[in-house]
C-alpha cells in the first residue's frame, strides 16, 4: 500500500436516514467511497460483500429509512485536501452569502471564481464552502454559473433538498432572472430569442455553444431596462438551460454581452472589466409545503461604477 492510499481495516455499518433514503445502493456507494474505483464498487455488490440488513442486494436496490448497510474493508486513495479555510479568497465567500437556512445556502458568487475546481483550478466555490463548513456533512451545487458570471448560486445542505430543487429545475418551476449590459441599442420589441443551440468543442478543447438547426430548442425572454449611448441594460429570463444560452442568444442577436471574450468575435464590446452578466434573482421553493422564495443578489462595485458612469453620460 502506498502512502497515497488508505484502507478501512474494519467492516463499516452505516445506518440510512430519511434524507439518504430513495437512492440506489450503487449510487450511494459511489458517492460514499468517492476514491474507490467504480469497478471495485460493483464487484463488491456482485460478490455480496455489501449487505443490507444482513442480506445480499443488487445495484438497483433503493435504500429505505432505517436500512443498515454493511461496507467491507476497502482500499481507496487518500482524498486531496481542500483549500485552507484561512485563505483570503476562501474566507471572503462568507461575506457573499445572501440567504441561508438548514436546507440550503444562496451565494452571490463573485465574477471570476469557478463553481468547482479542475481544468487547472485548485479549487472553486464548492470546495471553498466545504473548507469553511467542515462540520457540514453534505454540501452540493444545485446548478452552475459560468466562471465569469456573478450572482445567485444555490448550494444544498441536504440530499433531499438537492433532489427537490433538481425536480423544480427539470419541470421549469425555478425562475432565474439575469441582468446584462450589452453592446448597442437593444430594440424594445425584441422580447424573445429562440435560436436552437448545439454544443461544440474548439481545437483548444474549450466548450462552446453555437446556433445550429441541429441544436436543441432554446428560449430566452428579454426586457429592455435602460439604454445609453453605446450599450443597453437588459433583463434576461431563460426558459431553457442550455450552455451559455444567454450569452449566445445575445451575440447572435447582434448585441454581445460586454466583456464576453468568448463570444465577442468581432470585438464589439466597448468595455471589458468583467463579463457583464449577473444572476440577479432566483425564485424557488425549499420544500413542497413552503411558500416560494425570491432571493436577489446585488452587482459588484465594478458593475456599479460602470453603470454610474453610463448614467452620468446620459444626463
Amino acid at each position: 500500500m502506498t502512502d497515497t492510499e488508505i484502507r478501512h481495516t474494519k467492516v463499516q455499518k452505516l445506518f440510512i436516514d430519511d434524507d439518504q433514503a430513495g437512492q440506489r445502493i450503487d449510487n450511494f456507494l459511489l458517492n460514499y467511497l468517492k476514491n474507490v474505483p467504480k469497478t471495485r464498487v460493483y464487484k463488491m455488490l456482485r460478490k455480496g460483500e455489501v449487505r443490507i440488513n444482513g442480506g445480499r442486494i443488487k445495484p438497483p436496490y433503493r435504500l429505505k429509512d432505517g436500512d443498515q448497510v454493511r461496507v467491507p474493508p476497502v482500499h481507496q486513495k487518500k482524498r486531496q485536501e481542500g483549500p485552507s479555510a484561512s485563505l483570503n479568497d476562501v474566507k471572503r465567500l462568507e461575506n457573499f452569502i445572501v440567504y441561508e437556512s438548514d436546507r440550503l445556502i444562496v451565494l452571490n458568487k463573485p465574477s471570476g471564481i469557478a463553481v468547482h475546481g479542475g481544468s487547472g483550478l485548485s479549487f472553486g466555490v464548492i470546495e471553498a464552502m466545504r473548507s469553511l463548513r467542515p462540520e457540514q456533512k453534505y454540501l452540493e451545487l444545485v446548478h452552475r454559473l459560468d466562471r465569469e458570471t456573478s450572482g445567485c448560486l444555490l448550494i444544498a445542505k441536504r440530499r433531499s433538498t438537492l433532489r427537490y430543487l433538481h425536480l423544480q429545475l427539470r419541470e421549469r418551476q425555478i425562475n432565474k432572472t439575469y441582468h446584462a449590459i450589452v453592446a448597442g441599442l437593444w430594440p424594445k420589441e425584441l422580447k424573445k430569442v429562440n435560436y436552437p443551440l448545439e454544443k461544440s468543442v474548439l481545437k483548444s478543447g474549450e466548450r462552446i455553444s453555437i446556433v445550429s438547426e441541429q441544436g436543441k430548442p432554446s428560449l430566452t425572454r428579454y426586457k429592455l431596462l435602460d439604454s445609453f449611448q453605446e450599450v443597453s441594460l437588459i433583463e434576461a429570463s431563460p426558459s431553457t438551460g442550455r450552455t451559455h444560452q444567454i450569452r449566445v442568444h445575445c451575440a447572435a442577436s447582434g448585441h454581445v454581452i460586454c466583456g464576453d471574450r468568448r463570444y465577442d468575435i468581432e470585438s464589439h464590446s466597448p468595455f471589458n472589466e468583467r463579463l457583464f452578466l449577473h444572476a440577479q434573482s432566483i425564485e424557488f421553493k425549499e420544500t413542497p409545503e413552503s411558500e416560494p422564495l425570491i432571493i436577489s443578489a446585488e452587482v459588484d462595485s465594478i458593475w456599479q461604477k460602470r453603470l454610474q458612469s453610463l448614467e452620468s453620460k446620459n444626463l
